[in-house]
């Protein structure tokens, strides 16, 4: 059999044209009907482009020169941007970036789902998608005996030295800055991951976009940290909403951020924050979507999608601290949330706590077992609800909310190819997709989510 030589060498310059692009936002031109993925050009421009990888099917480019500019170009506002890893879209006009991310969603249920005809709404975007992030956790380490903070650069663990981030609340940026510059004031020693040795190895910075409570968490290899005294002092004269001053303690040789031991330095070991009339706790390793703005139009719609009238019962699969089930328990008759985690888990019912919200439990354990084990007690939801990791659901998760036939299922993406494979199954199982709303959580990055609705069709109902 004739090998087929690819019409392109590696280090070879073309000219090249661009008719789509990839779902991480790369340009795709062909070459005699072999697809070439380029970083950062986009359909409708023609340019110079290097090969620099060649593979059997596809092979990579790198940007050159363009020659013919789409009008959706624009300049990144972002001085790093090209060499950080943290965005990859901020060339794309706002619109753009938008249009993407439902092509995104439609293409993975339309390939993967063969779902050609479910309605895949406009993407809900923000009005200002900027300084949006109020949680962020930023690497320090050394370049030229000073101190350098930054997100990592792509592909690599070298910082990249930033001032500021133009997707981070500006009072987070500022943050980063007053602590790097206490280090090198009193010479606290930035953290170095091949020697694992010096002490301040993150900044971490979490701020309640309702409330305005700060969070500041100097991450560090070793329990002692000096001048704890002075940090806090000139701290809290900075910024006057600081709530919470923290130290976590993370002596591991990993890159796993927080370690397991937190030490208060000042104030409390948490902040508030708001998403709509809820009110929730958050410690420094809660998990809370950093884009709240958005996270309230994404609960707004499962909750439509939920379509309660306050005689339902609903369970929330991957219930987190509890944040969907407490905007659904607004207006259901009993919610319960299941979590694998059980620091989520006491976090969730601090948080009904403090809502006075009596109608939701909550329960650690595998979403799957736990389900099992309420329909074997005779439990009957009327409405499922999972928000799962970008892995997806387990499959034995998916079989359990089959057998309990709920009415409808609400399921949130973040990771529309999973929701695709999940919707495969729950097909399977006489559950009709209705439509799915994406969700602009990350605007600048190539991230999406999604909520899609899912009914029981009426023939299985009725066997129930």
């Amino acid at each position: 059999m004739t090998k087929v030589k690819p019409p392109v060498s590696k280090n070879e310059t073309i000219e090249l044209t661009f008719e789509d692009l990839t779902h991480e936002g790369s340009g795709v031109g062909k070459v005699n009907g072999y697809p070439l993925f380029v970083p950062y050009a986009l359909p409708g421009e023609t340019a110079k482009v290097k090969v620099i990888k060649v593979k059997k099917n596809f092979g990579f480019g790198k940007l050159i020169e363009i020659q013919e500019k789409n009008e959706d170009r624009i300049e990144p506002p972002c001085d790093v941007f090209y060499q950080c890893g943290g965005c990859q879209i901020q060339h794309m006009s706002y619109n753009m970036q938008l249009q993407m991310k439902q092509k995104q969603v439609r293409d993975n249920l339309r390939k993967i789902a063969h779902l050609d005809n479910v309605p895949v709404r406009n993407v809900i975007g923000m009005e200002d998608p900027w300084r949006y992030r109020n949680k962020v956790q930023i690497p320090v380490g050394a370049k030229d005996g000073e101190i350098v903070t930054g997100f990592y650069q792509k592909k690599s663990h070298r910082i990249i030295d930033m001032d500021t981030c133009p997707i981070t609340d500006e009072q987070n940026d500022r943050m980063v800055e007053a602590v790097r510059r206490l280090a090198e004031d009193v010479g606290i020693e930035p953290y170095d991951e091949e020697t694992h040795k010096g002490t301040l190895r993150h900044i971490m910075v979490r701020n309640g976009k309702e409330t305005n409570d700060l969070m500041v968490v100097l991450v560090t290899r070793t329990e002692k940290l000096p001048y704890k005294e002075k940090i806090v002092a000139d701290l809290r004269k900075a910024f006057p909403n600081v709530k919470s001053i923290l130290q976590n303690v993370n002596t591991k040789k990993t890159n796993v951020i927080l370690g397991n031991k937190n030490i208060t330095l000042w104030g409390e070991d948490h902040i508030y924050d708001m998403i709509g009339d809820i009110k929730f706790k958050i410690s420094a390793k809660s998990f809370y979507q950093v884009n709240p703005v958005q996270t309230k139009k994404l609960y707004d719609k499962a909750l439509e999608y939920a379509n309660l009238t306050g005689s339902e019962t609903v369970i929330d699969a991957y219930c987190g601290i509890g944040t969907i089930s407490l905007f659904l328990a607004q207006k259901a008759k009993k919610v319960y949330g299941v979590e694998v985690v059980p620091e989520a888990i006491t976090d969730a019912k601090v948080n009904a706590q403090l809502n006075k919200i009596d109608n939701a439990e909550f329960f650690v354990g595998q979403a799957e077992k736990v389900m099992d084990w309420w329909k074997a007690q005779g439990l009957r939801p009327d409405v499922i609800v999972v928000d799962p990791p970008r892995k997806g659901c387990d499959e034995t998760l998916l079989r359990a909310m089959i057998e309990m036939k709920p009415k409808r299922i609400v399921y949130v993406s973040c990771n529309p190819s999973t929701l695709a494979r999940d919707i495969n199954i729950l097909k399977e199982g006489s559950y009709e997709m209705k439509e799915v709303q994406p969700v602009d959580m990350f605007p600048q990055t190539t991230h999406v989510e999604a909520v899609a609705q899912l009914v029981l069709k009426e023939e299985s109902a009725d066997s129930m």
